[in-house]
């Protein structure tokens, strides 16, 4: 693992570097091109060359200050044998859940599964685009990873009344989660990441137990990452105190929603902040867009941040609205 002087996580504010999340996919014309000829969605993940290649793709384009590899949250739980598929229009769908079959799996057979992710980091690392940038590996939250696996399929319209049901299965079912989580992070930062982000997308549906099912799994998870000794990222979307996630947890940065107030977090944050922006701006037009940039770069002007999105970029974003936003981040004093 190469080091990078300037990471992304840094407690420097004379600049503010950018990359964005879900940079690398569907919103760029030469991903949708390989999407077209790879209609199996977790294939085209385990296909290595591929999955690099869309990796550089947004570096190549754009100059971000780091890359994110192409991959899902849900190739955990397709690792540990539940059967996992995206559908288009639907999004993911995973099969029954066999806990005597997901808890039977060993970590050896969990990383021959995901070798060709690991092999994609490796091949990505190597690249000359990559010499002064960061190589971001990720990983769903446990909580967020139990939600879809009891779930099967994404939890757009909240839980059903019976999620709760059986509190033994989601104690055993997390405890799971994060043995395998901390082994998928292991890998990835030997197979060349320097950072880890934890996407803890559904993080937002839970306002009880919020301490045992978020706070617990994911502070296990932070330590772990920080005695191998790479900086971690936290992404708890939609959760309502982050000040207390940070407390509890202790990130290295916290990556903020955009229904969140920036001003209240600048105000009660001490750690790097990042994200923000509602990705629906790259929607709008460029003055819009400027006049939003600006405000988090004021707002974070005297706080350590690395700017980036609210949420994934959507499929519909302008790519000229992408340009415009790294030059307005880029000359902003």
């Amino acid at each position: 693992m190469k080091p990078i002087e300037n990471c992304i996580v840094n407690k420097d504010t004379s600049k503010n570097p950018i990359w964005l999340m879900r940079q690398a996919g569907r919103y760029l014309p030469e991903f949708r091109e390989i999407r077209a000829n790879n209609q199996d969605f977790i294939k085209l993940c385990l296909n290595e060359s591929l999955s690099s290649e869309i990796t550089l793709q947004p570096i190549r384009r754009f100059g971000f200050d780091a890359a994110i590899i192409f991959s899902d949250i849900l190739m955990v739980p397709f690792a540990i044998n539940q059967e996992v598929k995206f559908e288009k229009g639907f999004g993911p769908k995973l099969g029954n859940l066999n806990l005597d079959k997901i808890k039977a799996t060993t970590n050896e057979e969990f990383t021959n599964r995901l070798k060709p992710v690991y092999n994609a980091i490796t091949r990505t690392s190597q690249s000359n685009l990559l010499n002064d940038k960061d190589l971001i590996g990720f990983v769903g939250a446990p909580w967020t990873i139990l939600v879809y696996m009891i779930n099967k399929m994404s939890p757009k319209n909240g839980l059903p009344s019976i999620f709760f049901d059986d509190p033994n299965l989601i104690n055993d079912l997390l405890n799971t989660i994060e043995k395998f989580v901390k082994l998928h992070i292991k890998n990835q930062i030997n197979a060349g990441a320097n950072v880890i982000q934890i996407f803890d997308s559904w993080a937002g549906l839970l306002e009880d137990r919020i301490s045992e099912y978020i706070y617990r799994p994911t502070f296990n998870i932070v330590e772990y990452v920080k005695k191998l000794g790479v900086p971690i990222i936290c992404f708890p979307r939609g959760i309502k105190n982050y000040k207390e996630f940070c407390e509890i947890v202790k990130p290295d940065m916290i990556s903020i929603d955009y229904a969140v107030d920036p001003h209240e977090i600048v105000k009660n944050i001490k750690i790097p902040v990042q994200g923000g922006l509602d990705p629906k701006f790259l929607l709008s037009d460029k003055d819009n867009l400027k006049k939003e940039v600006e405000k988090y770069l004021t707002i974070f002007k005297d706080h350590p941040y690395t700017f980036n999105l609210g949420h994934g970029i959507l499929p519909e974003a302008k790519i000229d609205l992408v340009t415009t936003l790294i030059n307005t981040v880029r000359k902003f004093k």
